[in-house]
């Protein structure tokens, strides 16, 4: 999620939840070839987080050649090319779900991100292939790899996340066209371009692509209005989908990956039961804490105004939280973020 899983927020909630699997915020090819700061900045992460895919977006398939071998240089565990995002500033650009009314160029990136992988597997050097020269000297501060890591170059997968349409609904053409290329997975979120995030997302159409997916190798996953771990059991036993993506259900709340366990049994054998309930608030204003001050400790000092929203997600579904959450908007540094919650009175914290 764009401005959200950034390495602060990932590293959160590998530290209390330990999903499956995360994904890094979509990353511009051409940022990242052009050696931007903030584009780098998104590409950094810490061991706690793995498995973890860098997801890259962009139109030129050179760009995506170049930057595919950039990821595996930096030790990511896979490789995936968004063409889901909505965003007017991504899909006027030929970027993202607007990749869904092109087909050709779809399949042209994907094979650019496939060689790139093979080829560096194979031995490329990265100082070879037309970066920057400011670019490659990013990199060798960046990746040191061990002699083990050196002999053994892994084949990254190469995965894709995508909508049901552009204005309409034609997942199954859509996939049926990206299966073409052999990727190892395809992420549908429920809803088309033009939806954005309205509505409902449609499971149903992520059902009907699951079968033409599952006639193939490919792993298919589903997403969209995931909140809790029961809706993630029911979506998959209606869409019979091999995983699901959770996004806005893990906001302020990374404990909600504790329960993938219970989810798993519970599909093995239905028992009825309830998942393991939330933590505390005491636990969850420390997290919140914490993140707060890991933010800060990766550069977010100067901009701190982009921690707030995650603040903000902490404070829901208590009584007074609505003032707790208008505190925490204002807060400029996790400093301040301690002085709101030694300021909550114990009578607060005795009615939640």
């Amino acid at each position: 999620m764009d401005g959200v899983t950034d390495p602060a927020f990932r590293y959160i909630v590998a530290r209390y939840g330990k999903p499956d699997l995360q994904f890094t915020e979509f990353i511009n090819v051409e940022e990242v070839c052009h050696g931007s700061d903030s584009a780098w900045q998104q590409l950094c992460y810490t061991e706690i987080e793995r498995p973890i895919v860098a997801q890259i977006y962009g139109a030129d398939p050179d760009r995506f050649y170049q930057v595919a071998q950039v990821i595996c240089e930096l030790g990511f565990d896979g490789v995936d090319i968004n063409m889901g995002c909505p965003s007017k500033n991504v899909s006027a650009r030929g970027c993202g779900a607007a990749l869904i009314k092109n087909p050709p160029l779809a399949k042209e990136i994907i094979r650019a991100v496939q060689c790139g992988v093979r080829d560096w597997a194979s031995g490329h050097r990265i100082e070879t292939i037309g970066l920057r020269s400011r670019v490659v000297h990013k990199l060798m501060a960046k990746s040191a790899p061990s002699a083990a890591f050196e002999k053994h170059r892994p084949l990254l997968p190469v995965t894709v996340k995508t909508r049901l349409g552009y204005d309409s609904v034609v997942i199954e053409e859509w996939v049926a066209t990206l299966l073409q290329e052999q990727v190892e997975a395809i992420s549908i979120h429920g809803r088309t371009l033009t939806q954005m995030y309205r509505g409902q997302a449609d499971w149903n159409a992520i059902a009907r692509a699951a079968k033409v997916v599952h006639e193939t190798s490919t792993l298919v996953l589903g997403n969209g209005d995931v909140e809790s771990m029961t809706d993630l059991v029911e979506r998959v036993r209606e869409s019979h989908v091999d995983g699901v993506l959770i996004g806005r259900g893990c906001l302020g709340n990374p404990w909600i990956f504790q329960q993938k366990e219970w989810a798993r049994a519970e599909m093995q054998r239905p028992t009825g039961q309830s998942p393991v309930g939330e933590v505390n608030l005491d636990e969850r204003f420390n997290v919140a804490l914490e993140h707060a001050r890991h933010f800060e400790t990766l550069g977010g000092s100067s901009r701190f105004a982009a921690m707030r929203k995650h603040l903000g997600w902490y404070c829901k579904g208590f009584p007074g939280a609505a003032e707790v959450r208008a505190r925490m908007f204002k807060a400029t540094s996790s400093g301040d973020v301690q002085q709101v919650l030694d300021g909550i009175t114990d009578d607060l914290k005795g009615r939640c």
